[in-house]
């Protein structure tokens, strides 16, 4: 398929996946013409990217996972380590979201229980 069908069904823009395959994080086919041709692997490692992205992995790391992938199973092992590394990072990230929402509902809470006055709220 062609780049913008890759780009509709990914929900990634054009620009993005010709960023990507720029930092070498895919490797596209081409056809005869030169067109970029994607391929059904092509999706679901697009959107492997996507999550990992999504997540917080900074782009260095997605490019060291890939270039791993890129060179077999054998790397299995070192992709397994780092996709566990940073699941620690998304637990953390989620336990401080998680105070940061409760910190929210606090101070909402406390705004709902405050009568409404001219005078100067705090904050």
């Amino acid at each position: 398929m062609i780049i913008s069908e890759m780009a509709q069904l990914t929900k990634i823009s054009e620009y993005t996946l010709r960023y990507y395959e720029k930092k070498e994080l895919i490797t596209v086919s081409r056809d005869a013409r030169g067109r970029r041709n994607y391929d059904e692997n092509d999706i679901e490692w697009i959107r492997f990217i996507k999550r990992l992205k999504e997540t917080g992995m900074p782009l260095r790391e997605i490019k060291k996972y890939s270039d791993l992938r890129a060179e077999g199973d054998q790397t299995i092992p070192e992709r397994l380590a780092m996709l566990e590394a940073h699941r620690l990072f998304v637990v953390a990230e989620q336990q401080k979201w998680a105070q940061n929402l409760c910190n929210l509902d606090a101070k909402i809470e406390y705004y709902e229980t405050i009568p409404l006055t001219t005078d100067k709220i705090k904050f």
